[in-house]
């Protein structure tokens, strides 16, 4: 096949595909057993895409004549797809490192958030920042994911809680879809909190009166492009009624539902989730038996977040049951002044670990299914030709080194590649030759 393409990975000892067939999801067996093909290669096209994965020698032959802007001979290495973060709360000012010795000492997440801690503290010093300020603080920690292996995040607004706060956030947010190399999701998040003088009711009118119009105002006229709408529905924040009526709201300009529930308490959040056709709910640890049956057969996504089950000393997810019972189980980092993660590989041995998960499911998590839970497994999420070229090379003969090795990943990873592009690469990897 001649002519002139982007990226060409040769001789991988292993290309782990995830899926192979186009399916949108893993779940049950299907994610127990990932596709992985041995001693092969790939090529990404101009446009950013997967054009041909295969044997080593099939894809010599095959592109015997073509030219590549870049070559990387990937012998004894593994090539993975990029992983997908799909939970995050990158833009903020105002970490709480001060809040982390209260927690160790005994403190609830709730007695800091009633404290005027937790949420209000970020939300006080992010209103005060400046959008440049926060763009900078937003892209630092992109890269950071990015080294790590994310080439796809989940990105919330909610440290407003007022129109102009949020819409700030979610400028910064779209900057950096413009001008990054990273995939986003951008997430609406104003129901994160009741703010400070409102009561739940007043809110959610406020949400549903004034902010969500003005979101589908910006997104006609192209400024803002916002991807899905979050609530958290917790005891003392939102109830189900008015999570019920933000999300419903969202939904009927266009965004997805995609938000917090059951994390302290079992609000039956995974139950109206179901009915209102959400795309995932988050946290889950006090999920009821009913929520996760209703939840696998709208195939809602379960995005598990160990990081923040780790850092709070909540009792783990179901992750186990959940997969038996067919639930779409995703993975994301929960990254947030709270529980500050920036690595999906971290995240994935914390699955395997506390939450019983096999290394297949974790990575069919961190791939593929969360590339679900945003909307997005037709183009991410594994290797399969027609599919963006986002993918992980590492310095590895097994793929499982990956999750095997915890804080491992700075040293295993060689590059990053965003579209067929090299977004990372690290120091020990000289500059390749192209032809």
């Amino acid at each position: 096949m001649a002519g002139l393409h982007r990226l060409l990975l040769e001789n991988a000892q292993q290309l782990v595909l995830v899926c192979s067939r186009g399916e949108e999801y893993l779940r049950r067996e299907a994610a127990a057993s990932l596709a992985v093909l041995p001693e092969a290669s790939l090529v990404v096209g101009l446009d950013g895409c997967i054009k041909a994965v295969g044997q080593a020698d099939v894809i010599r032959s095959q592109f015997s004549g073509a030219t590549f802007e870049r070559i990387i001979d990937c012998s004894g290495k593994c090539v993975l797809p990029g992983l997908v973060d799909a939970h995050t709360h990158p833009v903020w000012a105002g970490d709480r490192v001060h809040e982390f010795a209260m927690k160790l000492a005994g403190a609830s997440y709730m007695e800091i958030h009633q404290a005027g801690g937790g949420i209000h503290f970020t939300v006080e010093h992010t209103r005060k920042a400046t959008e440049e300020e926060l763009f900078n603080t937003f892209k630092h920690r992109l890269e950071r994911m990015r080294r790590a292996g994310s080439t796809l995040v989940e990105c919330k607004s909610g440290y407003g809680l007022n129109l102009e706060t949020e819409l700030k956030m979610l400028r910064v947010i779209e900057r950096a879809k413009q001008s990054m190399d990273i995939g986003i999701s951008s997430t609406y998040c104003g129901a994160h909190s009741v703010p400070k003088g409102k009561t739940a009711s007043e809110a959610t009118d406020d949400i549903i009166n004034n902010h969500l119009p003005k979101l589908k105002e910006l997104k006609l006229s192209g400024e803002i492009h916002v991807n899905n709408i979050d609530v958290f529905c917790e005891k003392g924040v939102f109830d189900l009624d008015s999570t019920r009526r933000i999300l419903q709201a969202g939904k009927d300009i266009g965004l997805q539902i995609n938000f917090h529930g059951d994390e302290l308490h079992p609000m039956k959040s995974a139950e109206l989730g179901a009915e209102l056709g959400a795309r995932a709910i988050s946290h889950l640890e006090e999920v009821s038996d009913e929520g996760i049956t209703a939840m696998a057969r709208a195939k809602c996504a379960a995005v598990l977040l160990p990081t923040t089950a780790y850092m709070l000393r909540l009792k783990q997810p179901q992750a186990r049951k959940m997969l038996e019972e067919g639930v779409i189980v995703a993975l994301g980092s929960d990254f947030n002044p709270n529980a500050y993660c920036f690595s999906m590989p971290m995240v994935m041995h914390l699955a395997c670990v506390n939450m019983k998960m096999s290394m297949n499911e974790a990575l069919a998590a961190a791939t593929i299914n969360a590339a679900y839970a945003l909307g997005k497994s037709d183009t991410h999420g594994s290797i399969e030709t027609g599919k963006q070229g986002d993918l992980v090379v590492i310095n590895s003969s097994r793929w499982e080194h990956l999750i095997y090795q915890f804080g491992g990943h700075e040293a295993l990873i060689d590059y990053v590649i965003v579209k067929g592009k090299v977004v990372y690469q690290n120091e020990r990897c000289g500059t390749m030759s192209s032809y």
